[in-house]
């Protein structure tokens, strides 16, 4: 009889994990191998993503134990897989491909993106859909063993550099708007797609509308059943709000550690007033990176919940006040902004840039992600227990609703 290996067998725990990815980087050495290659492999060896199933990229182990093998692989020199430049991948597709994906999908799908092969975006907002995502008109048509879709989407961030995109279309205009959608993944280079740059406030265009006309999607490339696109779109959601506002970051780092950069840069400028101002803005920051932490200890138990929209609301409101305030030190020189060039940039860098790039472009935090005024009643209604605002709308067809 053969004997079954002993690792597979014990507990997946921060030893055993540590064991193996020290064993993989002796098979594996980073310094000479091609980047890709060795992200390939590291996906297949298991240290991708530790808590997502064997044979997926991880071990089926607790969340915060990725920590152990991004140590390990850090101290080797390994490359990453740049997760930035595939936030929208890593931090909103993959959770819900893996909770309503087929296992083909999950197999097809997930390595690539891991990887950062294939770059994917968010097809949701909608020029009159947005705050109320659910009233989206982008109409999907059955056709044989696939899908005709045409409609508009906007603020899609990465459409430009885009190989699949997480789209919410509506399949059933006679129910009500909650119960007429379903969810597809969208090849983004199909000839029926087309994309457009969406000049910002800063001069860029990191955002993008998307025009599809008679696009077509296979069936196979639908996630969940024909019309639970709402119930699906939901995990998306709630993960994006923690990609946003609940991501890793070491202390002082992100907006608060630029702000603090330039504070310590200009002592001519500073005052006690600003002084004590700063020492809010950073404790705030602090209190909000430990309950990121938090977060994500609950995140390694369960599903994401209503819990990710007060971070990602709270991290807005600080960026912004964070931002306001560095200006102000600055004084005149906080409000020149030279770069207007219009760029698609594939992530956003809040430290490499002046202030005023700072400044104009945390303005979007309260956008981007859910707004701020709809993640204040989903904090008022699911997390607080308040009153539900009156809707009269739910139960009416979405044909009949005024547009």
């Amino acid at each position: 009889m053969r004997r079954r290996d002993d690792r597979a067998v014990r507990p997946v725990n921060a030893e055993t994990l540590r064991e193996r990815a020290r064993e993989f980087l002796s098979k594996n050495d980073p310094s000479g191998m091609d980047r890709l290659d060795f992200l390939r492999a590291r996906f297949d060896a298991g240290l991708a993503w530790v808590h997502f199933p064997e044979g997926l990229g991880g071990f089926g182990a607790a969340r915060e134990l990725q920590t152990v093998v991004e140590a390990e692989l850090e101290a080797a020199g390994a490359p990453d897989n740049d997760p930035r430049r595939i936030g929208i991948g890593l931090g909103m597709a993959a959770p819900t491909i893996l909770a309503f994906g087929t296992d083909e999908q999950k197999q097809r799908l997930l390595r690539p993106l891991w990887t950062g092969e294939e770059v994917w975006c968010q097809l949701f907002s909608e020029p009159g859909a947005g705050s109320d995502l659910a009233a989206a008109g982008t109409r999907a048509v059955r056709e044989g063993d696939g899908w005709r879709v045409t409609g508009q989407k906007v603020w899609t961030s990465s459409a430009h550099t885009a190989r699949w995109g997480i789209l919410l279309a509506r399949t059933d205009p006679d129910l009500p708007k909650h119960a007429g959608l379903s969810y597809f993944v969208l090849d983004m280079t199909d000839p029926g797609v087309e994309v457009r740059p969406l000049r910002q406030i800063t001069g860029e265009a990191e955002f993008n509308e998307v025009f599809m006309t008679q696009a077509w999607v296979p069936d196979s490339n639908r996630l969940g059943e024909v019309g639970e696109g709402w119930r699906v779109a939901q995990t998306t959601l709630m993960n994006e709000r923690i990609a946003i506002g609940g991501r890793p970051t070491p202390r002082e780092g992100g907006m608060v550690g630029a702000v603090a950069g330039t504070w310590r840069a200009n002592p001519d400028r500073r005052t006690p007033e600003l002084h004590d101002r700063l020492v809010d803005l950073w404790v705030r920051a602090e209190a909000l990176r430990l309950a990121g932490i938090r977060l994500r200890q609950q995140l390694a138990v369960g599903s994401p919940g209503p819990e990710g929209s007060a971070m990602k609301l709270t991290f807005a409101r600080l960026a912004q006040e964070l931002s306001g305030f560095e200006v102000e030190l600055l004084a005149e020189d906080g409000l020149r902004y030279d770069d207007w060039t219009l760029r698609r940039p594939d992530l956003v860098d809040f430290n490499g840039r002046e202030a005023g790039y700072r400044y104009l472009r945390a303005k979007g935090n309260s956008i981007e992600g859910g707004t701020s005024e709809v993640l204040r009643n989903i904090i008022a209604e699911r997390v607080l227990g308040l009153p539900a605002e009156p809707r009269v709308d739910t139960k009416v067809p979405w044909k009949d609703l005024p547009r």
